[in-house]
């Protein structure tokens, strides 16, 4: 299947996520969760892209996108100008249905890779979770927690970010022996 223009506009979101954070940027947890949820549905409209009640899930995943790429160019402003306009191309590129990122093609339900910059961890559970307790561990940790079934979430961010938040998480492994 080939990339929505909208996946890249979600590619290029994390990468500016990324970016700000790398420049010491604190994100709002509403931008990382808008930025989530648009992951997530995205995987579920593509699962069945044919069913006629998926054009609601294109408007959701829209919505998603525009009020986080909102939020994370008025951040940008800090920085000048240039790296608003930089960020904005991409966008347009993206938006127009051009490739900005490569993704690779999945075969399987799982993402392959993470985004740009980000580092990517996949646990398995053996019972499922709480996802109120995963989510303020993902806030705390300024994380991006996706769960892919149940008891499968895949955890994207900072690499030491991540080890932070798994060390959290580590207590539900303790809690299912």
């Amino acid at each position: 299947m080939s990339d929505l223009p909208l996946e890249q506009t979600w590619m290029v979101l994390v990468d500016l996520l990324t970016d700000l954070r790398k420049r010491g940027m604190d994100i709002p947890s509403s931008i990382t969760n808008n930025i989530r949820l648009a992951r997530s549905t995205i995987n579920f409209y593509r699962k069945d892209p044919t069913n006629p009640e998926m054009m609601n899930e294109l408007k959701r995943i829209n919505d998603f996108l525009i009020s986080a790429q909102d939020a994370l160019i008025n951040l940008a402003e800090d920085f000048g100008k240039e790296y608003v306009n930089d960020w904005t191309e991409k966008l347009m590129k993206a938006s127009r249905g051009e490739r900005v990122y490569e993704i690779e093609d999945k075969k399987s339900k799982f993402v392959v890779g993470a985004p740009p910059g980000f580092s990517m961890v996949r646990v398995n559970f053996k019972e499922p979770l709480a996802e109120d307790r995963v989510q303020e561990i993902a806030e705390e940790y300024n994380v991006i927690i996706e769960f892919d079934d149940d008891n499968v979430i895949a955890v994207y961010g900072d690499a030491e970010n991540i080890k932070s938040s798994l060390k959290e998480i580590s207590s539900f492994f303790k809690e299912q022996i």
